[in-house]
Order: C-alpha cells, then structure tokens, then sequence
C-alpha cells in the first residue's frame, strides 16, 4: 500500500514547482546536439544573402548611419540557476553594421565557463556583417543563457552609439 500522506501536501507541491522550475531552467542551456555542431541562426536577418548557399554577406553600408562609428564595450548579466554571470561585449561598429566583435567571460562556476565558451567561438558567425538593429541572438553553440547577457550589451552599446 502507497501511503500518500508521508509527505505533508505543501511540500509535494513544493517540489513538484521547483522540479518543473529546474527542468526549464536547464533546458535553455541544453545544447541542440551532441556533436557541438552548427546551431540555428541566432540573429535577425541580414541585409543580404547570396541566394541558396545558405551564406550571409556583409550588410552594404546605406549612408544613413543610426550609430557613430567607432569601438564600444559594455557589459552585460545573466541569471544561470547557480549564479549570476557577467559577460564584456566589444563591438566595432561602421554604417551600423558590426564589423567585429568580441567576447569576454567571466564565468563563476564551471558550467557557465563551457556554455560561456561555446558562446564565444560563435558569436563572431552569428553577428558579424549584421545591422545591430537586426541582431537579436537567442542561442548560439548551445549557449542560450550567454545570449541575454549579450544583447544586454548590445542595448547599452545602441543608446552610447547613438548619433
């Protein structure tokens, strides 16, 4: 016989939220396969691409600049179910369109530095030759949690490039 009452009903509930909780959670950072292969795209649109080969161009420049051109650095954070990470996000901006960037970690716990590093060796793929109106990066080398603290960044840099 299966006694249901062992546990009092608060504390079944309770655990039964935070399992639910954890499962989401730990989704977010599940990589897509096994392998540390390609991802999805994880931003907008490009300006161009060449037709079928899957490949984008770099955004032509429009003369119409929203952002000065220049180097910008900001910051970003991220909540991971263990800690708080921060990441550094530089970007060189030209006619809006980024022409590099990169990333550097600073991961507190040992999970966050695989997924921070996953995200680092892709991120240049995912936003480089892009208007930084169009980058919304949600995933990338399995890292979807690295993704808030970078448009973060991106946000902060926008409004200090804001000519």
């Amino acid at each position: 016989m299966i006694r249901t009452d062992a546990v009092p009903r608060p504390l079944r509930i309770g655990a039964g939220v935070a399992a639910v909780a954890a499962t989401f959670a730990l989704a977010g950072c599940a990589p897509t396969d096994a392998g540390g292969g390609t991802e999805a795209p994880a931003a907008g649109p490009s300006r161009s691409s060449a037709p079928g080969s899957g490949a984008s161009e770099p955004a032509a420049p429009s003369g119409d600049s929203t952002y000065a051109d220049g180097t910008y650095t900001a910051d970003g954070s991220y909540a991971t179910p263990e800690s708080v990470e921060t990441i550094t996000v530089t970007v060189t901006l030209e006619d809006d369109v980024i022409a590099e960037v990169s990333v550097v970690g600073d991961p507190q716990k040992r999970e966050s530095e695989e997924y921070q590093g996953r995200f680092i060796g892709g991120i240049a793929d995912a936003v480089v030759g892009r208007d930084i109106d169009e980058i919304a990066v949600s995933r990338v080398a399995g890292s979807s949690l690295t993704s808030g603290g970078f448009n973060q960044a991106i946000e902060t840099i926008k409004s200090e490039a804001a000519a």
